[in-house]
């Protein structure tokens, strides 16, 4: 309901208008959109099947949630979203601090007004976008934050004494009012200001400075938190847990498909950028390739999750590495190539923790070493599978990377820089025997941008699978014979990478 000229009660009353609760608001905003199949949380994808129905059946059983699942699994964005389902207006007393109710009136200046000035008490209408309330939960918080505390200032400018209702000031919780709030990492509050949301949630009761107010708040409780939080920092004490009624799991995406379009939906792209950088699909299966490897890496920590920003981030940068290569070289289009993959690196470092194993190898080998994987994985989407030819002697013509292979066999190196134009990647690429013919003989109709990818790919695919070395060197990338490189390689060298987990077979050549 929409403001119509309506200013005072006596109005209000005259117009018909019912007041609902926060919770029965939603419950019937819900039903509607349910009845039309409206998406309630557009863009929230991957939890069609299981958060959003888990959370909708929450709603409209009028309950509290706790969204519990591991880093940026969208928990704040399905609370923040909840606010569509409120009502667009409702009145509230004018100069209310906590949205009194014009019929249902809790607080002391609220009912003082009313008794006062009846049918010409005034109202003002709040939009939905003003009733919503959220709060960090950090070490710091106290109770005065979040419930109130007696304000000495305004006991002085009212001359009234501490013990006049009136000079309360009334914490986030109680000026969210008719709305809905919303605490982040639960965990983190410390248990004695958990005690302080009992009577809250239950009964509607709150104590500030010896003031027992009864004061039914009308709010609907979302909380967040992170599994990892119960062992690393805090906990929910059981109390507050058994007033939340319902505890919705939330959950990374479940398919690749669903990864690149979260991905493509959450980048931040200028305009400049898309127009000028091209992103083959290849390489965006790559990207969320990678944080598939992290979740399932060893080495980090699985209780800390991988964020879905991993991805998102990596995306940014590697559009980046490529925009700053056309730059360089006065190019108007490029493409990202795989070598541009390595401008991602500072995405990955920053968005895994990594158990002691992982910590003593170090966070950036860590991430090289995750891209590698991540290269190895999706190679067999493309190419034959190089484990294939390990068990046997080939006849002639059954190996396809024989001439590859025997090419850096003979002594060949290919230095790739990283910034140098696609003319000059292409010619590089071309020297390489054998390496445009097996692109062409499995994509036949590729172009040429599209080929030098895939011959770029093979060449990071078969040092993948240890069949030829690859070492990086201030971000350029150097290919050779592996045995040759492993008798050469400098031990002292940390940036060394042969680029796979496994021993080269004598069998494959």
């Amino acid at each position: 309901m929409k403001n119509n000229g309506i200013t005072t009660l006596g109005a209000l009353k005259k117009s018909g208008y019912q007041a609902k609760t926060v919770k029965d608001e939603i419950r019937n905003n819900l039903l509607k959109k349910l009845e039309t199949r409206e998406n309630a949380f557009p863009g929230i994808i991957g939890y069609e099947d299981s958060v959003i129905p888990d959370t909708e059946r929450a709603l409209l059983s009028r309950h509290n949630i706790l969204f519990l699942g591991l880093r940026g699994q969208a928990k704040t964005r399905m609370a923040r979203q909840m606010v569509n389902l409120l009502d667009e207006y409702i009145p509230v007393i004018a100069d209310s601090e906590i949205n009194d109710d014009p019929f249902h009136p809790i607080s002391r200046h609220a009912r003082d007004l009313l008794e006062r000035l009846g049918d010409e008490t005034p109202i003002h209408w709040l939009h939905r976008s003003e009733r919503y309330g959220e709060k960090l939960a950090t070490p710091d918080v106290t109770v005065a934050d979040l419930i109130g505390d007696i304000d000495p200032i305004k006991a002085a400018n009212l001359h009234l004494s501490f013990a006049d209702e009136q000079v309360i000031h009334f914490g986030i919780v109680p000026r969210s009012n008719r709305g809905i709030f919303v605490i982040n990492e639960l965990p983190d509050l410390q248990a004695r200001i958990q005690v302080a949301l009992f009577n809250i949630l239950q009964e509607g009761d709150i104590q500030i400075r010896g003031f027992k107010l009864r004061l039914p708040l009308d709010i609907l409780f979302v909380f967040t938190a992170n599994p990892e939080d119960y062992t690393n920092r805090g906990s929910i004490v059981t109390p507050l847990k058994d007033r939340i009624q319902s505890q919705i799991i939330t959950h990374y995406p479940r398919s690749l498909d669903l990864a690149l379009e979260i991905t493509a939906q959450e980048a931040e792209l200028s305009s400049a950028q898309l127009e000028k950088v091209e992103v083959p699909d290849l390489v965006k299966i790559l990207i969320e390739q990678v944080a598939f490897e992290a979740r399932a890496s060893e080495l980090v920590d699985k209780k800390s999750g991988v964020s879905a920003r991993l991805t998102i981030t990596a995306y940014e940068n590697a559009v980046s590495t490529a925009e700053r290569r056309g730059i360089l070289n006065k190019e108007k289009k490029v493409q990202v190539r795989i070598a541009d993959l390595i401008g991602i690196i500072p995405a990955i470092t920053g968005k895994i923790e990594l158990v002691y194993e992982g910590e003593q190898e170090g966070p950036q080998q860590v991430a090289f070493n995750i891209l590698n994987k991540a290269i190895r994985t999706q190679f067999v989407s493309y190419f034959p599978n190089p484990d294939l030819f390990k068990k046997k002697k080939q006849e002639n013509g059954g190996n396809p990377y024989r001439s590859i292979i025997r090419w850096f066999e003979k002594g060949n190196k290919l230095h790739l820089v990283q910034d140098m134009p696609e003319k000059a990647l292409d010619q590089q690429l071309s020297k390489v025997e054998g390496l445009r013919d097996l692109v062409k003989s499995f994509f036949p109709h590729t172009g040429n941008k599209e080929t030098s990818l895939l011959m770029e790919f093979i060449l990071h695919g078969l040092a993948s699978y240890s069949l030829i070395s690859k070492k990086l060197v201030e971000g350029d990338v150097e290919f050779g014979d592996l045995l040759g490189t492993i008798m050469n390689m400098n031990l002292e060298n940390p940036d060394e990478d042969l680029g796979g987990e496994e021993e080269s077979d004598p069998d494959l050549y």
